[in-house]
């Protein structure tokens, strides 16, 4: 199954607000390559202290997701990561590394860090998801703003907040540990330090499930 073929598939799953970002996806987007296992170097990369964390810092699994907030298989994937964790609260965590691999991405990242001092990360990233196709190729990345001002964000204090010192290392952090890892696509996923090597929701579902099961024995 090709990349097109099997991210529509995808979409055919999720709500409908995200059914056209996949139908894009193989054209706009580094496709994910096979990832090699990280070495030691690229293991104490994969999750920092600053990064969004969905679900118990103390859950035996984490994934790591490698995420272009401008990605449009990052999108399609949003609903799915999110299901899975729904359905373990208590066993997996996600931990969020930016990739800026797209036009207005760096903004948008930094939009979504500045959301986090009001406490709204969550909402303000399912919201400009969701607006993704009306902002995904404007640099000043406007309606990706107005979604983020619809779900309650101060746009003032956070554009105030988005060029802080903090926010240009958790970046410049993250840009750095894509290389280390050896990132080429987005999204690119670890579970528990594993690589995802076959791209698609049920690869990812049963890599969780295995980490999982090998936690409870």
């Amino acid at each position: 199954m090709n990349r097109r073929t099997l991210v529509l598939a995808i979409s055919a799953l999720l709500l409908a607000a995200f059914a056209a970002a996949a139908f894009f996806y193989q054209g706009a987007t580094p496709p994910p390559q096979k990832q090699a296992a990280p070495t030691p170097q690229g293991s104490s990369a994969l999750v920092r202290f600053h990064s969004p964390v969905f679900g118990p810092a103390k859950a035996p699994v984490t994934i790591v997701e490698f995420f272009d907030p401008s990605c449009e298989a990052c999108r399609a994937f949003y609903p799915i990561v999110k299901k899975i964790l729904a359905e373990n609260p208590s066993d997996v965590r996600l931990v969020v590394r930016y990739v800026l691999f797209h036009q207005g991405s760096e903004e948008v990242a930094r939009m979504l860090e500045a959301s986090r001092k009001q406490e709204l990360f969550p909402q303000v990233l399912e919201a400009v998801l969701v607006a993704q196709p009306s902002w995904h190729d404007d640099p000043k990345v406007a309606k990706a703003w107005e979604a983020a001002a619809s779900v309650g964000l101060d746009v003032e204090k956070a554009r105030a907040d988005m060029n802080s010192p903090e926010v240009d290392a958790v970046l410049k952090t993250d840009m750095q540990d894509v290389q280390t890892v050896g990132v080429r696509g987005t999204p690119t996923f670890f579970v528990n330090g594993r690589p995802l090597d076959e791209f698609g929701p049920e690869p990812l579902r049963e890599l969780v499930s295995s980490e999982i099961a090998k936690a409870r024995n």
